[in-house]
């Protein structure tokens, strides 16, 4: 007989880009509930931490993931103790199971949120795990999704500076397979802003964009962006 698989609610960690979205479709298609997204913003500049995102065009995925937020308050100083704090309470408030990260192979990752849900009395998932050498194939895999990227932020390097903007697709693919980073960009070579899939209600439509430099990175700002309608069908 096959065995059943229990369903769970689940804290997704989110940054609003390809591996969390990945994560959360790989949730949802194995049954569970994702109960909660949790995304960490810096306390001094008030945007994302890891992508450096504003908050109101995180807030938009959660709405067309009908999904709730919630945004963890952290300094680098601090970062573990409050995203502990925070989780505590999210436990209760969602009756959550376990809590899941996007993370793919770099062990030190893995063994820092492991140590969270064992203080938090919560299971760790990891959806994407694989080898390093799996990654071309989880970005294929991304592609092959249905779900929809930009490329939003870099690090300073002529050659990744180009993609600012750019739409991770099959051409993307291939040029990243020919160059000596991870395809996956899972060391921060790049970072990408998911807009629209499957599980999308509506499209976030991203309008009039700049790039800002940064001291070691570039990323594309959007100077506003609105919710669309999609096809019937997408």
């Amino acid at each position: 007989m096959k065995k059943e698989t229990i369903k769970l609610r689940i804290l997704l960690s989110w940054s609003g880009g390809k591996d969390a979205c990945l994560s959360f479709g790989k949730l949802r298609k194995e049954g569970h509930e994702v109960v909660c997204l949790l995304t960490t913003a810096s306390r001094e500049i008030g945007r994302t931490f890891g992508h450096g995102e504003k908050r109101d065009m995180i807030r938009a995925q959660s709405e067309v993931l009908d999904t709730p937020i919630h945004f963890i308050e952290v300094d680098m100083d601090t970062y573990t103790d409050c995203f502990i704090r925070d989780v505590l309470i999210l436990k209760e408030k969602y009756r959550a199971d376990a809590i899941a990260f996007g993370d793919l192979y770099l062990q030190e990752h893995r063994d820092w949120g492991e140590d969270v849900a064992a203080k938090t009395g919560l299971e760790a998932l990891y959806p994407l795990w694989m080898e390093k050498k799996d990654a071309l194939e989880n970005l294929h895999r991304f592609i092959e999704s249905g779900y929809r990227a930009m490329v939003i932020r870099t690090i300073k390097d002529e050659k990744l500076e180009k993609w600012l903007g750019r739409t991770i697709d099959w051409e993307f693919a291939k040029e990243i397979a020919n160059m000596d980073i991870c395809p996956m960009g899972e060391a921060g070579e790049y970072h990408t802003f998911v807009y629209d899939g499957p599980l999308f209600s509506k499209k976030i439509e991203l309008n009039q964009r700049e790039i800002a430099e940064y001291e070691t990175t570039k990323r594309v700002e959007f100077e506003s962006f609105s919710l669309a309608e999609k096809q019937k069908g997408k």
